[in-house]
């Protein structure tokens, strides 16, 4: 693609880009999105494949075909109300894309375009999914792997527009990179009573301070030292008054590992610590996990293929894993592939994801693109 072609590509992935920005919808609720992407490769006369009814997955055959690729964009926004002051706001009370998934759709559609073009035909099969509700449980990876979508792909890449990262650099890592999401509730049962007669009561608010600092001993005492877990209270309710001991208490947070096998041990450990504190002190306690996503592990080789591939002319950066948590990491329970992070870091991007006036650098989605083709064209499958 000529100088010309190639600067009118990037200034449709920006008008897209603001487009998607204007028109955020929630996960699980990407009708227009899904209609927006469907309409543009359909012009493109990108075959879809019939997966999912929101989101769109696109197919475009290779010159030899051996191999299929699948590229991914998540295309969901967020229940927040945006604090930008931008001609491209938010048109949607309380609703925005403030994480950077307007900016991933607007990439891939620009690939797709790219791909399109009989010129640029690669030798591999191309799959371009277009996934919907990453940001919420059930997650819309996990539903379209159960519908087989990664039967006949051999290797899965995807990117995040990264505001962590200098703009400019790409980050990866061989193996775990980003941690497991699963959330807990733990409910413990006592005795209420007076407020001045505690020997007459089982008092739950006491007990649950012992379980939020048994839970810490998981962490430092059960892991390994040089694994990583976390396990956080985010809120705890119980009571009415100054002088009722409450019957129970309930107690809700996030644990979240770096490893299938780290997530195991703190569930097993919590489900022990809960039951037998509680069971001491002479209440009853019970622990609900709701399962999120699992860790996401990047495959060892598709990473340093990653790095093989950049370093020529930008810098690389192999990155420390994040507990932030991504459903890619379904795929990658599936398939052996790459999550990449592109940074973005700077004066145009200086708030962290999911703020309300986080918004992105729309430098970074050129490298993002030229990212997705390299790996099209040269990256080297299995």
């Amino acid at each position: 693609m000529n100088e010309q072609l190639w600067s009118q590509l990037i200034q449709q992935a920006v008008k897209d880009r603001r487009y998607l920005h204007q028109h955020p919808e929630l996960s699980g609720q990407e009708y227009e999105t899904t209609a927006f992407i469907k309409a543009r490769l359909e012009k493109l006369n990108i075959r879809i494949m019939p997966y999912a009814e929101i989101g769109v997955v696109g197919f475009i055959a290779g010159k030899v075909g051996k191999k299929t690729i699948a590229l991914r964009a998540d295309i969901d926004a967020l229940p927040i109300q945006e604090e930008n002051h931008v001609s491209y706001a938010s048109t949607t009370p309380n609703v925005a894309h403030m994480c950077g998934h307007d900016g991933h759709t607007a990439v891939l559609l620009a690939v797709a375009e790219w791909l399109a073009n009989p010129a640029h035909q690669v030798d591999h099969h191309i799959m371009l999914i277009f996934q919907s509700a990453e940001e919420i449980t059930p997650s819309g990876a996990d539903q379209l792997v159960q519908l087989g979508v990664l039967a006949e792909v051999d290797a899965i890449f995807g990117i995040h527009l990264w505001q962590a990262l200098p703009l400019g650099t790409i980050g990866c890592v061989g193996g775990p990179m980003m941690g497991s999401i699963d959330d807990f509730e733990v409910t413990v049962t006592g005795s209420g009573g007076h407020g001045s007669m505690p020997h007459e009561t089982v008092d739950p608010i006491y007990i649950t301070s012992h379980l939020m600092q048994a839970y810490q001993s998981i962490i430092s005492r059960n892991l390994n030292p040089i694994d990583a877990g976390v396990i956080t209270v985010g809120k705890i309710t119980a009571g009415t008054t100054f002088n009722i001991t409450p019957e129970s208490a309930t107690m809700i947070g996030t644990m979240r590992a770096l490893r299938h096998e780290t997530v195991t041990l703190i569930k097993e450990r919590m489900t022990q610590l809960t039951e037998q504190i509680c069971a001491a002190f002479g209440a009853k306690g019970t622990i609900r996990f709701i399962d999120g996503t699992p860790p996401l592990i990047n495959t060892p080789f598709y990473a340093k293929e990653i790095e093989r591939l950049v370093s020529p002319t930008k810098p690389f950066e192999e990155i420390l894993p994040v507990m932030g948590g991504e459903d890619f990491s379904y795929y990658l329970k599936e398939k052996e592939g790459a999550f990449i992070f592109v940074g973005m870091g700077g004066e145009y991007s200086e708030y962290p994801h999911h703020h309300a006036k986080f918004n992105i650098d729309e430098r970074a989605m050129e490298d993002a693109i030229q990212l997705f083709i390299m790996i099209a064209r040269h990256c080297e499958i299995k």
